[in-house]
């Protein structure tokens, strides 16, 4: 049965911020489906740069590798591709603007190409989930100092939501770290499964549980989308806030 596929997206600049840093983009194609969210950082309005730069890139970057005769694995290189020349260009232009040094932005990208899987990556700690019967998974790795301490067994994963090093990144976009890529997800698709894309505006101050059970009250993607983003600023959340979901049908 071919599957279809509803989407809702929200940015909200928040009470406590000057400009929105967030990015999101959602790039329809024939055969291909794009979704980003992105967070940037840095000084002046590098971050926004960063950003939109991230946005603009990695679609482009799809629209021209990704053709139909591509198998999974090469979807995967051709995605990681995509990341690393967003990287590059990121970096290249804080390279020759003393105002744009140091920019960076996570991301999280799903990819849809109208087949029976998606592919999901991501870099930094923006963060994508699955919710597929009543429970909630997250795809993606935060690249945070605080991640890495639970890796190597130091803290816990609970201690790791209060720690001093959970919104310090080790990785992201306009960094060395990102070398060849991230790791790319393949995700079997199933009717009924709702895919989150969100920045830590809004994970970082609604915790899993609560996003489950908000979500689960939501039958149509725009008003889940849009529901989200002031679930964060009512739950206190001092940054952007931005979401994409992703609904199989």
């Amino acid at each position: 049965m071919a599957l279809s596929l509803n989407i809702g997206k929200c940015t909200l600049l928040g009470n406590y911020r000057e400009n929105n840093e967030d990015s999101i983009e959602v790039k329809l194609f024939p055969d291909l489906i794009v979704c980003i969210v992105a967070d940037g950082m840095g000084g002046q309005n590098a971050g926004e740069v960063a950003s939109k730069k991230a946005i603009d890139i990695i679609p482009r970057e799809l629209r021209k590798h990704l053709s139909p005769a591509v198998n999974i694995e090469q979807t995967k290189t051709i995605i990681r591709k995509a990341i690393v020349t967003a990287n590059e260009e990121i970096m290249a232009m804080g390279s020759l603007d003393k105002e744009m040094k140091n920019m960076g932005t996570t991301v999280v990208v799903a990819v849809w190409r109208k087949g029976q899987e998606l592919f999901v990556t991501g870099v930094g700690d923006s963060r994508t989930y699955l919710i597929r019967n009543r429970k909630i998974s997250q795809l993606t790795v935060d690249h945070s100092l605080a991640q890495a301490l639970v890796e190597a067994k130091t803290i816990s994963a609970a201690e790791a939501r209060e720690h001093k090093f959970r919104n310090v990144l080790w990785k992201y976009l306009g960094s060395k770290e990102v070398g060849d890529g991230p790791e790319v997800t393949v995700v079997p698709l199933q009717q009924g499964d709702r895919f989150l894309l969100c920045s830590d505006g809004l994970h970082g101050v609604v915790p899993d549980d609560k996003l489950l059970n908000f979500v689960g009250t939501q039958t149509d993607s725009q008003a889940c989308a849009d529901g989200l983003g002031q679930l964060a600023l009512d739950s206190g959340s001092r940054d952007n806030v931005s979401c994409i979901i992703m609904d199989i049908l």
